[in-house]
């Protein structure tokens, strides 16, 4: 039977080291150490989505403020007074300077937004958006006049240009306050309300049906929570590669030490091999003596 070639064992099978008991009960073990890291990390996640849910929703619920108490009109709109529910108290101001914003979908029908300025005490104002009609033409789009205390949420600025609008009359395209200034010869803040209710002061008839504000943007809370998901989620995977590596380590059979040539419990210089190379050194030498003496005894000398 021919001999195996030195190192061509094969290693084992992965799957014969797998289906061992030991590696089957280590394979189950991680496999619920991942697990119960996984549902660690989704729950970490859920916890992230609740206090955002729970920041964005109080940032709209709350209790009224001062428009003035957010910002001034010498600051731009800061991210955290988007959405925030306020309080305007001034004068409605010049109805020239009202303005009309298109293509606003209130329910099932496109129609405009109506803007007007409330002139504030400590100078400057407001823009207001008052509510929505179907058309230019309709009577609620006559501006009031007189005092006025209203309440309603903060948005911002559109990111579209209209400044092309401004120029053909006062009917826009979108609502931002950039174009505003340039149709008024007062200050104002860098911010509207939608109004969603008239607290004091003379309440026109017909009145612009009342728009209802936009979600308010997300107010990311707990972002430490979302790091802990990645955490756990990471050592979930770890836990399963180090069992894989293992399992790779242990189905690797070392290869065959190099075979030794002389047979076990034989020393260097024993064995069939040195007992010949002994003999024929022994018989050599016996072949030599026996020429040496016969050389002496017929000749009676030595020779050199």
């Amino acid at each position: 039977m021919p001999e195996r070639p030195l190192g061509s064992e094969e290693p084992r099978s992965v799957w014969r080291t797998v289906l061992t008991p030991r590696w089957s009960g280590l394979l189950l073990l991680a496999l619920a150490i991942a697990g119960v890291m996984t549902a660690m990390g989704v729950w970490q996640l859920d916890v992230y989505q609740s206090k955002t849910a729970a920041a964005t929703a109080k940032r709209a619920e709350g209790s009224p403020v001062a428009l003035q108490s957010l910002f001034s009109i010498d600051e731009g709109l800061p991210s955290k007074a988007v959405g925030r529910r306020v309080t305007v108290a001034g004068t409605w101001g010049p109805a020239a300077d009202q303005v009309l914003i298109t293509d606003r979908r209130q329910g099932s029908a496109d129609g405009l937004w109506v803007v007007s300025p409330v002139m504030l005490p400590g100078g400057g104002a407001i823009m207001v958006i008052r509510g929505w009609v179907p058309s230019a033409t309709d009577p609620a789009v006559a501006a009031p006049k007189g005092p006025v205390q209203l309440s309603g949420s903060i948005v911002a600025s559109e990111a579209e240009d209209s400044s092309d609008d401004a120029a053909k009359g006062r009917t826009l395209s979108s609502l931002r306050i950039p174009t505003i200034v340039h149709l008024v010869n007062y200050r104002v803040y860098d911010a509207f309300v939608i109004q969603s209710s008239l607290d004091s002061g003379v309440v026109p008839s017909p009145v612009p049906a009342v728009v209802p504000p936009p979600s308010p943007p997300t107010d990311h809370a707990g972002l430490r929570n979302i790091a802990y998901a990645f955490q756990w989620w990471v050592f979930a995977a770890f836990t399963l590669w180090m069992w894989a590596k293992m399992v790779l380590d242990a189905r690797r059979t070392p290869d065959d030490p190099e075979d030794s040539s002389d047979e076990p419990g034989t020393s260097p210089g024993t064995g069939p091999a040195a007992e010949q190379v002994g003999s024929g050194v022994a018989g050599g030498r016996g072949a030599g003596e026996d020429q040496a003496g016969e050389s002496v005894e017929s000749s009676g000398t030595v020779s050199a």
